[in-house]
């Protein structure tokens, strides 16, 4: 069965965005405990690519559907699982990216969506907090996916968020997205 296409996201109003991820059904991982356990020899890169065997997986359709059964376990670490077996992999940062900004209204009606890499898509709110944090090499924005998994802001897209912050003059600095505020500075 074919994954269906990735919606254009500029074609999009937000609600509609919304409408997609909400509808957007995904398999109940968390409710699988099999045991039958090993490594998957995949890892995904910082910069959101997956690999298999040290190889690039080079079709999209793989990894999105690899990424609807990746669950993040207590201990922090990352599996991908089924109702048969749960493989680890390695995630060396974030298991997704966040590539892509659509931002409609300002102030308090604001809304942000998210494209992530692997095509889903999120409208940051309650449910999908945004916080930044900071490193030795600068901000690191995250976006909350899913039960324990985070996407990180590509550095293009946090910048559109930085200067639609700026442009809202607010002190300290943030933005609103679907009732929730979300300050610019790690807290």
């Amino acid at each position: 069965m074919p994954m269906p296409p990735l919606p254009d996201l500029a074609g999009l109003d937000l609600e509609a965005i919304a409408r997609l991820a909400a509808e957007r059904r995904l398999p109940p991982v968390e409710q699988w405990n099999p045991t039958r356990s090993g490594d998957s020899e995949m890892r995904i890169a910082r910069d959101g690519r997956w690999y298999h065997q040290g190889g690039p997986i080079e079709r999209p359709e793989m990894v999105r559907l690899f990424s609807t059964i990746l669950r993040r376990e207590p201990d922090g670490s990352h599996v991908l699982v089924t109702p048969a077996e749960k493989l680890a992999i390695e995630v060396e940062d974030a298991p997704f990216v966040a590539v892509e900004l659509k931002s409609e209204g300002s102030g308090e009606a604001r809304r942000l969506a998210f494209r992530l890499n692997t095509g889903e898509l999120l409208v940051a709110g309650p449910d999908h907090a945004l916080r930044f944090g900071e490193e030795s090499d600068g901000p690191r924005p995250l976006l909350h996916v899913r039960k324990g998994l985070e996407a990180l802001v590509a550095r293009p897209v946090y910048y559109e968020l930085v200067e639609l912050a700026l442009a809202e003059e607010r002190d300290p600095p943030g933005l609103w997205s679907d009732g929730a505020f979300f300050p610019l500075s790690a807290a």
